[in-house]
Order: C-alpha cells, then sequence, then structure tokens
C-alpha cells in the first residue's frame, strides 16, 4: 500500500513537471535583425590593477555580420 503511494506521488510529479516544461517558452536568444550595432563590454581583470578591457561592435544585419566575420585572403 506505501509503494503505490509512493509510485503514484512519483508518476504524479513527472507528469506535472512535463507539462510545465511544455507550457514555459524558452527564452529567446540573440537580437533582431537591422540597422545599426550592438555594443557588447568584453572586460578581464586578474586583480591587483591589472587587467584589459574592449568594447565590440557587432552589426545587427546578419549580412554584415558574416562579411565581417569571413577570413580576408
Amino acid at each position: 500500500m506505501v509503494i503505490a503511494g509512493i509510485l503514484a506521488a512519483v508518476i504524479l510529479v513527472a507528469l506535472l513537471a512535463r507539462s510545465r516544461a511544455k507550457s514555459d517558452p524558452k527564452p529567446e536568444r540573440g537580437i533582431e535583425p537591422g540597422q545599426g550595432e550592438q555594443l557588447v563590454n568584453a572586460s578581464y581583470d586578474s586583480g591587483g590593477g591589472g587587467g584589459h578591457g574592449i568594447v565590440v561592435r557587432v552589426p545587427k544585419d546578419p549580412q554584415e555580420y558574416a562579411k565581417i566575420m569571413t577570413p580576408k585572403k
């Protein structure tokens, strides 16, 4: 009798987790294509006053991004 109750609870939890996973939308990644640039701040701090920082401009247009990322011969 106790085993049946535990089994029923496990099945109920699994079903609830599955239904919740289906109902929660996955967060969208990246940005919408368009005009302009996205600024990416990349910094590194090694402590003790050392480190490096840079701001990179990444185009929002996929074609422009591909053109920049293609290796030059």
